[in-house]
């Protein structure tokens, strides 16, 4: 569900356009003591993410919330996937005192996928976003959520406590859903985002590039996410985490990005993110209404 892109799995021979930048200061150095001694899960870690050195070097991280096991096994994820743990009830205390000790102004909140649970952790989702409004008022909140395999009810607890981005990735184009997503649908997915904008949401949702997807398929989700008024989109590169998932097909320049992001805010998206590092939280802040 979360972003893909592993430092580990990345190709030997990357194209002369793709740099990632490594830097370590003392606040990268404090958000990795905060995440390591508070317990806590980042999808920068878990995911493998090329922008970890830098997204901890601006005192900003990506919190992931319900353990770091992965009930799918998606082909593009980094993030292990084999029977989760329980619920720990003091997660979304110990996420509020995070955010609170960073002083973000902006913070984005996901998970793993939780088939397991009855409403696949979203209440979980709503605990952590009260408790990070209890601590920080003023704090901005974007949550990334799993389909919850299409539940309303669900998606309904997210809604309720009113969170300021509503975020869902489709990941992929459908072709390639039954090997990119296998337990996932993309018009469920779709329907989550036409739902949650109906009931007053800012949306959001991101796509992976270099699976193997075709231009001409790229912009037809753009047209599809456009029908259900879809608000934000991302625009990033695949890299494969490791030689166990699903290798990279094509490297889009940085040109091509450019020209994505020019056709996406032709059909009317109000803020798009396009390039070989963008991923769905990256400059999130940035990029919100």
């Amino acid at each position: 569900m979360s972003p893909a892109g592993g430092q580990d799995g990345m190709q030997k021979r990357l194209p002369p356009w793709f740099k990632i930048r490594l830097t370590v200061n003392e606040r990268s150095a404090a958000v990795e003591r905060l995440v390591k001694n508070g317990n806590l899960h980042t999808v920068c870690q878990s995911a493998s993410c090329p922008n970890q050195s830098e997204c901890w070097s601006r005192g900003t991280a990506t919190f992931m919330i319900l353990g770091n096991i992965c009930t799918r096994r998606c082909g593009f994820c980094g993030i292990p996937a084999g029977k989760p743990s329980r619920i720990d009830a003091e997660e979304p205390v110990r996420v509020a005192a995070a955010v609170e000790s960073l002083r973000l102004q902006y913070a984005v909140i996901t998970s793993v996928t939780r088939d397991d649970l009855h409403d696949g952790g979203a209440s979980v989702f709503a605990e952590t976003v009260n408790a990070i409004r209890s601590r920080n008022p003023m704090c901005k909140i974007e949550v990334l959520i799993p389909d919850f395999q299409g539940s309303e009810t669900a998606l309904t607890t997210v809604l309720s406590v009113r969170p300021d981005v509503l975020n869902h990735n489709m990941e992929t184009v459908p072709s390639l859903y039954p090997v990119v997503r296998p337990q996932g649908d993309y018009l469920r997915s779709l329907e989550l985002l036409r739902r949650a904008k109906n009931r007053g949401a800012a949306t959001k949702t991101g796509l992976m590039l270099g699976l193997g997807e075709g231009m001409n398929e790229i912009i037809s989700v753009m047209e599809d996410l456009r029908r259900v008024d879809c608000d934000m989109l991302t625009l990033g590169q695949y890299l494969q985490p490791s030689h166990e998932h699903l290798p990279v097909q094509r490297y889009y320049t940085p040109v091509e990005f450019d020209l994505l992001r020019e056709r996406a805010l032709s059909l009317g998206f109000d803020a798009v993110a396009s390039g070989p590092l963008v991923r769905s939280s990256y400059h999130a802040e940035q990029y919100s209404l």
